[in-house]
């Protein structure tokens, strides 16, 4: 950690903004933190994030910078813009990009980094809005053992679960594969909580009862929740954002030659919540779907 002087942030949103206060808040290092909303970056001003201007403002002042940001689309442009991360990167700067991508633009990113002398590392996160605001996420890296223990001290003012995975883009491998599995049960919690109802199940009594047998799973008492209760916040990660992550799986898995039929089936359940005005809202929010099949 002694040779990083300086840590840059780039996307302080829903997630990028709770862990660069948790980056400034425990690392014991100045951050510089950079967000098109530059109220954003304004907020951070109490854990003494100064805001910059644009992206090169990071890449020249920052030894190592994280990127969070919604999806490949953004990696790509604040990478390869015109006056974005690569063009300005110097020899010796390290970049961690925590987005949820696709390997392609992870290793396309770090092979332009490597051309300038600077070190790449994928490591999106998982475990939603709370763990990223109370420091508790689940990380996946994608780097060379040199880069991860680098990275890793500061990981952990963020993370409590800091996997390596191998090297570039593994870490976003086991990343899409954990969002599709969850996608995937959540759709088959939905059929279950539709089909205990009808049965004349408590609406509040089925995963509270299912919890307690082998069918029990974190997803199930997270996701389930909100299904019991009828209640969708729209301030954690939308529908939308989770049909954009299990296209990424699919994608994979088409180019890796697997069938993936469970997941198609969840990706329909996510398009037709979109469609019906529910994209903003936390994926739970398919349940509604069968729910209103059976008014």
């Amino acid at each position: 950690m002694s040779d990083v002087q300086q840590l840059g942030f780039i996307g302080l949103g829903v997630m990028g903004g709770r862990m660069c206060r948790n980056l400034a808040r425990k690392s014991g290092k100045p951050v510089i933190g950079y967000d098109i909303d530059s109220a954003k970056a304004a907020a951070l001003a109490d854990v003494n994030v100064r805001a910059a201007t644009s992206i090169a403002e990071v890449a020249r002042n920052a030894d190592m910078i994280f990127i969070c940001v919604p999806g490949e689309p953004q990696v790509r442009e604040l990478a390869f813009g015109d006056d974005g991360l690569v063009i300005n990167t110097r020899a010796g700067q390290t970049v961690v990009d925590m987005t949820t991508a696709t390997v392609e633009v992870n290793r396309d990113v770090a092979a332009a980094l490597a051309e300038k002398g600077a070190d790449f590392a994928d490591a999106p996160v998982a475990r939603g809005v709370p763990a990223a605001e109370n420091g508790t996420l689940a990380i996946t890296v994608g780097a060379s053992q040199e880069v991860f223990e680098r990275i890793t001290p500061f990981l952990k003012c963020m993370g409590e679960e800091i996997s390596h995975c191998g090297g570039v883009g593994n870490g976003q491998v086991l990343k899409l594969m954990n969002n599709m599995l969850i996608f995937q049960t959540v759709s088959a919690l939905a059929e279950a909580m539709a089909i205990a109802t009808r049965a004349g199940v408590d609406r509040a009594q089925v995963f509270e009862i299912l919890s307690k047998g082998s069918a029990d799973s974190y997803c199930m008492r997270k996701h389930g929740t909100h299904m019991a209760t009828g209640e969708y916040p729209d301030d954690q990660f939308p529908t939308t954002y989770s049909l954009k992550d299990l296209r990424y799986a699919l994608d994979l898995a088409a180019k890796v030659g697997v069938d993936a039929p469970v997941a198609k089936v969840a990706e329909q359940r996510l398009l037709k919540a979109i469609d019906k005005g529910y994209g903003h809202l936390y994926s739970p929010v398919v349940y509604k779907l069968l729910e209103e099949d059976g008014d």
